[in-house]
């Protein structure tokens, strides 16, 4: 993957990264440094062609830098590739396909491809906690009832029952890494367990009002809430969910594929036990 950190905007990377040769060179750069590795057989005696491709002496295979990438094959632009990945990788509360597809002018199933591939690239470490101030927050997914058919509709589902929603368990450190999962029940003892996993000891826990939170103290978290009951959603203490409540939005907005769902990073997201 290319450091995006040393730019500061969509604009300078629509500026350096200006041409499809310019993203390859990256790409290669990226991939083998200055020693061109065959992806077919491993070899390194490999020189280039004058179509701008590789033929490797080994096995006589030709190949490019993007074999056995998520750009092999691809037909959209690498310079779309590399703005996408910037977008993807410098929103904190993560962003959404619509959002891609509006900022490189392709369609929303173009995004949507480009975003989940981009994704698969960043595995979850268990062993590395989510730190400083943490929010959490839990969400439900499933059509509404009033929206179905009748004879399609079950009864009593409103609220956070799970006969026809799969609920989602999330925690967002406010600096940018997120992890959400597929969870069982939203019960206070399931939820601390994965807040024991992923979270660190040293942590501010965030979340709202709800009772499977209540115990959160009393067992050594760092635990503040805010009354979304009482339409508080942030106070002057700097208490809100509003970073994780953004990272649903976003969700929401893309819709959801293969659950069970594992996000990770690429600033708030992502993902390898199965994806949205």
């Amino acid at each position: 993957m290319v450091d995006f950190s040393k730019f500061s905007s969509l604009v300078d990377i629509a500026l350096y990264f200006d041409t499809p040769e310019k993203c390859k060179e990256a790409i290669k750069e990226a991939r083998w440094g200055d020693d061109v590795v065959c992806p077919y057989c491993g070899q390194h005696d490999c020189h280039k062609r004058k179509d701008g491709r590789y033929v490797c002496r080994n096995c006589n295979h030709n190949f490019s830098e993007t074999v056995g990438t998520i750009f092999e094959n691809t037909k959209i632009s690498l310079v779309k590739w590399f703005m996408a990945m910037y977008l993807i990788s410098g929103h904190k509360k993560g962003v959404s396909s619509m959002q891609i597809a509006r900022d490189i002018h392709t369609t929303q199933k173009t995004a949507w491809y480009i975003l989940h591939k981009v994704r698969s690239l960043y595995e979850q470490d268990d062993s590395v906690a989510l730190e400083g101030e943490v929010e959490c927050d839990e969400m439900y997914l499933g059509g509404r009832e009033k929206n179905k058919h009748k004879n399609k509709r079950t009864a009593h589902t409103q609220g956070k029952s799970i006969k026809t929603k799969i609920p989602i368990f999330g925690m967002s450190e406010r600096t940018g890494r997120t992890a959400a999962f597929a969870v069982p029940d939203t019960k206070a003892e399931t939820l601390r367990l994965y807040i024991g996993q992923f979270v660190a000891d040293n942590a501010q826990i965030f979340t709202d009002e709800s009772k499977c939170y209540n115990n959160l103290k009393e067992h050594g978290y760092n635990h503040h809430f805010v009354n979304h009951s009482e339409c508080e959603f942030a106070n002057e203490e700097g208490i809100t969910t509003n970073t994780i409540e953004g990272f649903w939005g976003a969700l929401q907005e893309d819709g959801v594929r293969n659950l069970p769902f594992h996000f990770t990073e690429v600033c708030s997201a992502l993902y390898r036990r199965g994806c949205v």
